[in-house]
């Protein structure tokens, strides 16, 4: 099992950037593929990007191609997610979720963070 807190979020002008951070417990964190996901108000949980156990192969979503880079330091059990170019529509409540396989699939993620707010300002 695996605890997962993430930081970082915050109110930022759009164009701006933002880094996240989620910190994992547990000596286990490299045995996990790792995501991110957002959830906008009145919107479902949608995947943004994720990275496999060993942080050599990613996956985004077209929403965040470009923009966003998920990267991962297993010597700090901490999963990143560097938000750049942040548009209004990236206002959501970001999650970092852990699963057994690199998957975009939220449902596949059993350990989920609480959450942190990111709100862009036009």
């Amino acid at each position: 099992q695996v605890q997962l807190v993430e930081s970082g979020g915050g109110l930022i002008q759009a164009g701006g950037s933002l880094r996240l951070s989620c910190a994992a417990s547990g000596r286990t964190f490299s045995s996990y593929a790792m995501g991110w996901f957002r959830q906008a108000p009145g919107k479902e949980r949608e995947f943004v990007a994720a990275i496999s156990r060993g942080g050599d192969r990613t996956y985004y979503a077209d929403s965040v191609k470009g923009r966003f880079t998920i990267s991962r330091d297993n010597a700090k059990n901490t999963v990143y997610l560097q938000m750049n170019s942040l548009k209004p529509e990236d206002t959501a409540v970001y999650y970092c979720a852990a699963t057994y396989t690199l998957i975009t699939n939220p449902t596949a993620y059993p350990y989920w963070g609480q959450g942190t707010q990111v709100t862009v300002s036009s």
